[in-house]
């Protein structure tokens, strides 16, 4: 629950025009920035928000339960930070995000509206559409590898070690790994798991003494 003062929140209610967006922006390499769509600096949280960005965001979606909410945000190329080469280079996807409605006047008075991920950029001239995603969507990130019998390994990649595989393939099959490629030791899966029926399987008709010794 966000937690706001009362005089601010009386203001919000009121529909008080002295309220503007401020976006956070962070890039994995620690670089941030901090964009407004007032029409001079702000500061607040130790972050300076630069006028003229206008950035805008029609949409935020807070979704329940567990999944991932999105909005959607577009403006124009005017922020020093935000340039065209470190947008082609992919430098801010995956940029942590921070939306703030503030008060301008006060800049104490704010509160956290949204926070996500900028997720795809879609670049058109001198103008851009990002895409965002809420942190919830950061659950729906696979972590670790599949647990397969067949490899999941790419023939002749650093995870296989071979070398000179060129045109050829592979059924990512144990035997095919071992009697073929002579390279059982590095093979990425696991052919020893137990098949479904093994799993499904019930005890055996002989031998079940109830638990008995």
């Amino acid at each position: 629950m966000k937690q706001i003062n009362e005089a601010f929140e009386a203001r919000l209610a009121s529909g008080a025009s002295t309220t503007c967006l401020c976006w956070r922006l962070e890039r994995r390499d620690g670089v941030t920035v901090g964009l407004t769509d007032h029409d001079r600096v702000l500061t607040f949280g130790g972050v300076t928000y630069s006028p003229g960005a206008a950035l805008s965001a029609a949409r935020f979606e807070t979704a329940g339960g567990l999944r991932p909410g999105r909005a959607s945000g577009e403006g124009a190329l005017v922020a020093d930070a935000l340039t065209q080469a470190d947008l082609a280079a992919g430098l801010w996807t995956r940029a942590r995000v921070h939306v703030y409605r503030v008060d301008w006047q006060s800049t104490d008075d704010h509160n956290l509206v949204w926070a996500g991920f900028l997720s795809e950029i879609t670049q058109r001239g001198d103008q851009f559409e990002a895409e965002l995603i809420s942190l919830k969507a950061e659950l729906e990130r696979p972590v670790g590898r599949l647990v397969s019998r067949r490899c999941d390994a790419a023939l002749g990649d650093a995870r296989c070690g071979l070398t000179g595989v060129e045109g050829q393939t592979c059924d990512k099959r144990f035997e095919t790994c071992r009697d073929v490629f002579s390279n059982a030791e590095n093979y990425r899966g696991f052919p020893h798991l137990p098949g479904q029926d093994f799993m499904l399987s019930g005890p055996a008709a002989t031998g079940n003494d109830g638990g008995r010794r």
